[in-house]
């Protein structure tokens, strides 16, 4: 294998595949980057068996063949090559060369052979979707999944695919965020599919936003992929829970706010509520909202905010961290906030949203004490 690659097309590929590259493995070969020559280039791929990266980039191969690198240090020695065209070449199964300007490197690979291959995913029976709604949905909702490992299923994002919706559900039990928007029909049956974050974020990244992404299932595993780059990532098995049963559809009582003052009444009480639970009462009257908080060896805070408020005076007490949270992805300048009951859930919702798409998201209150 012989080729020659300018250093940014070297570095690109690179960044792409890294994050698919374990920091600790049993493996050693899951350590290194397969390097294959192809048509149009060189194809790097990255796997460390739960997501599989692979993409494709621009150079003039002289001998074809394939090898594996050692990730990292190829990442270092390509970071501090000068502004040259870099000539790499294979020399057997294990030893590799690289030349840029004056700088020589040889090192040390291991054969093609050993590198996992990729899941069969058949793109013959796929979805066709915009790379930018796709990440719309992901940032909007993946921040929201449980990271503990007793419910593995939470760990997961719910992706309902339908003939002409598509929407994206994340919980943790204690709060949960859900986009829908609309989509054009696109072939494919319709599914329900439980996303690892970590492949999601792949996508986010990887991904031009105006790009047309195929997306396919194996057996139990999801590739995306566009003419350059391909994902591909294990599904978490198993029923997601029915998360339509606790967004509530009664609350009555309403208040409408500013969300960048709301955010920062939250943050000034955050100094001085609990690091354990973050509790915060909410006090909503008819066109005020008073914050209070009290921890027993820090001290106390109280603050105000307008809002307008339909409902009778109410109480609450919630964690502020979930709330600062989801008021972080609120594309409005003004938020919605709904309320039934001290112990039950409230719901937040952008207001004044002119979007095809529909957000909600809901956050369990704290019980207050007193």
């Amino acid at each position: 294998m012989r080729f020659t690659i300018s250093r940014e097309k070297l570095q690109e590929g690179l960044s792409a595949v890294a994050a698919s590259i374990p920091a600790k493995t049993t493996l050693p070969v899951l350590a290194n980057i397969l390097v294959e020559t192809t048509d149009k280039g060189i194809r790097l791929s990255g796997t460390d068996l739960d997501i599989a990266v692979s993409t494709e980039v621009a150079a003039d191969v002289e001998t074809s063949g394939a090898i594996t690198i050692p990730a990292k240090k190829l990442a270092e020695i390509a970071r501090e090559l000068p502004p040259s065209p870099v000539k790499i070449a294979a020399a057997g199964e294990q030893r590799v060369t690289l030349d840029c300007g004056r700088s020589h490197f040889k090192i040390l690979g291991l054969p093609r052979d050993e590198f996992p291959s990729f899941p069969t995913v058949r793109f013959d029976e796929s979805w066709r979707i915009r790379s930018g709604d796709l990440q719309k949905l992901i940032s909007h909702t993946s921040f929201a999944v449980s990271t503990e490992e007793s419910r593995p299923i939470l760990n997961g994002v719910l992706w309902e695919l339908k003939p002409e919706s598509m929407r994206m559900v994340a919980t943790n039990g204690h709060r949960l965020a859900k986009m829908e928007m609309p989509i054009k029909s696109s072939g494919a049956p319709a599914a329900d599919l439980i996303v690892p974050p970590k492949a999601l974020e792949q996508i986010r990244k990887l991904f031009p936003a105006d790009e047309e992404l195929e997306i396919a299932r194996g057996d139990n595993h999801l590739g995306f992929r566009s003419p350059f780059t391909a994902v591909y990532t294990r599904l978490i098995e198993g029923p997601y829970p029915n998360y339509d049963q606790v967004i509530p559809k009664d609350n009555d009582r309403v208040a409408i706010t500013d969300k960048v003052a709301l955010t920062s009444a939250l943050k000034r009480m955050s100094v001085i509520a609990s690091d354990q639970t973050h509790r915060i009462r909410l006090s909503f009257n008819s066109g005020m909202l008073k914050f209070s908080v009290q921890t027993p060896d820090l001290g106390e805070a109280t603050d105000e905010l307008a809002v307008r408020y339909n409902g009778d005076q109410l109480d609450i007490g919630f964690n502020a961290s979930y709330l600062l949270e989801i008021l972080r992805y609120i594309p409005t300048e003004e938020v919605r906030l709904t309320f039934k009951a001290p112990e039950r859930a409230a719901t937040v919702e952008p207001e004044g949203w002119n979007d095809p798409a529909s957000y909600l998201c809901l956050v369990m209150p704290l019980r207050l004490v007193d």
